[in-house]
């Protein structure tokens, strides 16, 4: 098993396991009912809801890759790096540097 030193160097890594367009979908619709279940959790004061987080983000993230993906999830080897990759790539995915498309590769954007 290779170690990564970095999250700068494991997420190219992480990418190239999310080069299906409906693991991409999933992941990003998992994340954002996450982020749902937190504004909610603390707009309520209802923070027992926040226990619903890992259930909502692992559930689409897992159907992707065992469905669509058809590889094993990088959070069994690399947990702490693939939480923070899963969230990079909702914020590239949500602002463009990213594209759902098969195979897509991280865009640097000029300005």
């Amino acid at each position: 098993m290779s170690q990564f030193k970095s999250f700068k160097e494991f997420y190219p890594f992480y990418l190239g396991e999310h080069s299906n367009k409906t693991c991409k979908l999933l992941h990003f619709a998992g994340t954002t009912i996450v982020f749902s279940i937190l504004i909610t959790a603390f707009a309520t004061g209802n923070h027992a809801l926040i226990w619903f987080c890992p259930l909502a983000g692992y559930f689409f993230a897992w159907l992707g890759h065992f469905v669509f993906e058809k590889n094993r999830p990088a959070t069994f080897k690399y947990p702490f790096y693939s939480l923070m990759g899963d969230f990079v790539m909702f914020f590239h995915l949500l602002t463009g540097k990213l594209s759902f498309e098969n195979g897509a590769k991280l865009q640097s954007k000029v300005s």
